[in-house]
């Protein structure tokens, strides 16, 4: 079990789980730029986590646009996997922290769930 209190295992904000509808606006491998719908599965302040048809690579900037209210947060690829269904996961990591992108609020950081 990960101890809370070792920093090595502390995120820099919590996660929230979120289905959310988001529009990536990217270039694809031949430099050309693309606008495609997305879903997220997890989100933080700094970044999230979405599932997406469209190949990036790791270190890719993007740009995210909320489609309810357009906000735009540029980010960067951090990680992708390959997804059962043909889809890829991709990590992603705000330019800028950002929690008001989200449609929601997020535990303060001193926050520590307790089991029930």
């Amino acid at each position: 079990m990960a101890s809370t209190s070792n920093p090595i295992n502390r995120r820099r904000s919590e996660r929230v789980m979120l289905r959310m509808r988001v529009t990536v606006i990217a270039e694809d491998t031949k430099h050309k730029r693309h606008q495609v719908e997305s879903l997220t599965q997890v989100v933080n302040a700094h970044g999230g986590l979405l599932k997406m048809q469209m190949e990036l690579h790791v270190g890719q900037p993007m740009l995210l646009v909320n489609p309810q209210n357009k906000v735009e947060q540029s980010c960067r690829v951090v990680r992708i996997e390959d997804t059962p269904d043909g889809d890829f996961a991709v990590a992603f990591e705000f330019d800028r922290p950002n929690p008001k992108f989200w449609p929601v609020v997020f535990p303060p950081e001193d926050w520590v769930a307790v089991p029930v």
